[in-house]
């Protein structure tokens, strides 16, 4: 009879509480649509320096959430990413953006130089599970407004160069026009 009340007892503690099964569907969320989640490690930031971090980061759309490790993996399974385990040792906060996957790798090695208490843990990008080495070259890549002026300048040059030289002819033309007529009004006079 013991043994039977202490496994209901233990299986009763192990179900899974509903704030927990919140916080993995919220989980679940952020990672199904992000473009990039860097892991960082937040230990030695004080309540003012994380407001101040997270302030920088909304500013530039990107989400910062303290999580706790096993419901990051948990959900890291649910969306197909295996391989994170390896990251989540000690305090873990995630960085999560929706659109340019450098944004917040910038802001936060830029948050790194400038306290020197934030550690990078690595990230998934695209669903692809980076190293912290692999999330700061990602953080010296040019922005995606930048790569898109680049990719349509070299588009537009060649259009440049030929609009520059279809303009060119009509002008050649009558320059060439007007030294004939030129000549005839001193042949004339």
């Amino acid at each position: 009879m013991a043994k039977t009340q202490t496994k209901e007892r233990r299986t009763a503690t192990h179900a899974a509480r509903p704030a927990k099964v919140k916080d993995v569907e919220t989980l679940v969320s952020l990672l199904g649509r992000a473009s990039a989640a860097i892991l960082t490690d937040f230990r030695g930031l004080n309540v003012a320096e994380l407001a101040d971090l997270r302030r920088k980061l909304r500013e530039a759309g990107v989400e910062y959430k303290v999580v706790k490790n096993t419901l990051l993996q948990r959900a890291a399974q649910s969306v197909g990413v295996a391989d994170l385990a390896p990251l989540l040792e000690g305090p873990t906060a995630i960085a999560v953006s929706r659109t340019d996957p450098s944004v917040p790798a910038r802001i936060l090695l830029e948050y790194i130089r400038q306290m020197r208490k934030l550690e990078i843990k690595g990230g998934l990008v695209e669903g692809l599970v980076l190293t912290a080495a692999q999330i700061k070259a990602l953080a010296d890549l040019p922005s995606r407004p930048q790569l898109l002026a680049v990719v349509l300048g070299s588009m537009a040059a060649p259009l440049t160069g030929l609009a520059a030289v279809l303009g060119a002819l009509p002008r050649n033309l009558v320059y060439a026009l007007d030294q004939i007529r030129k000549r005839q009004e001193q042949a004339a006079a």
